[in-house]
């Protein structure tokens, strides 16, 4: 028998509360659940110079995404392909996002990794795939050289820009969907 002295009037007892508090969809089913509402979103309205879509249809953890170079930037007239690794509790944790077309960039290293805060630590469950890639869209043309990956790629940026333009074009090569 359960103890209901204590209870607050109008309360039901620890067991019968827990039969009605509503049940939380598994991170798995949430997550799956965004990433179409976010696939929708880019398929009807996407911006300018950007897309992404699923490596494969049965499974929304992986997606293939394009950027395009923004004008009036070295990377002008450029299209970069990147991927997109979610993890089960998105939009709560930010996906692991890489470049695969070879990039020179202050911010990107070799590999393809990108130091960008919202990808790290201010990340937000309020962004989506469409933020991230304006957000990388964006830092191609404004780097964060206070906080480089590619040292040279950033003092370059700052001193040499017609050697930074050879470098961009010199590393850049388009690269198959895998």
């Amino acid at each position: 028998m359960e103890d209901t002295q204590n209870s607050a009037p109008g309360s039901l007892p620890p067991s019968q509360a827990a039969k009605l508090a509503p049940r939380r969809a598994p991170e798995g089913q949430s997550t799956t659940k965004r990433l179409q509402t976010e696939l929708m979103q880019l398929m009807c309205s996407a911006a300018p110079g950007v897309s992404a879509f699923p490596v494969d249809a049965g499974d929304l953890s992986i997606w293939n995404a394009t950027i395009d170079g923004p004008d009036d930037t070295p990377y002008a007239g450029l299209t970069f392909k990147l991927t997109f690794n979610f993890p089960n509790n998105y939009p709560y944790a930010a996906p692991t996002v890489l470049f695969k077309t070879p990039i020179y960039h202050p911010n990107v290293d070799f590999s393809g990794r990108i130091c960008l805060d919202i990808l790290k630590d201010k990340w937000t469950a309020a962004y989506n795939i469409q933020t991230v890639l304006l957000s990388l869209q964006s830092l191609l043309g404004e780097p964060n050289n206070a906080s480089p990956l590619n040292g040279e790629a950033a003092e370059l940026w700052d001193k040499d820009p017609e050697e930074f333009k050879k470098k961009v074009l010199g590393r850049h090569r388009d690269v198959d969907d895998e």
